[in-house]
């Protein structure tokens, strides 16, 4: 048996918050301190910053892409399909 809703919707939450934290620390807030400064050490580089929010919309967007694709070709052959049973 699975978590129930609320378990779930509780665990997404504390990640989606964990990760909003960290990418804001990154991103924002660590060009404020020192290059030598500990920090730095807990982050990759800064230039990963953009890297991997821009490869993560270029995935997302062609997975997007894909679905609506497969789905105006499923609507396609059931159209002809259609047109077919009426013909007959």
């Amino acid at each position: 048996m699975g978590l129930s809703d609320k378990a779930l919707g509780a665990a997404m939450l504390l990640v989606a918050s964990v990760v909003f934290v960290y990418y804001t620390t990154w991103a924002i807030l660590l060009p404020f301190f020192p290059p030598s400064h500990p920090l730095h050490d807990l982050f990759p580089a800064r230039e990963w910053a953009v890297r991997i929010p821009a490869f993560l919309v270029v995935v997302g967007m062609s997975a997007i892409g894909s679905f609506i694709g497969m789905v105006v070709v499923k609507e396609g052959k059931k159209q002809k399909a259609k047109a077919a049973l009426k013909a007959a």
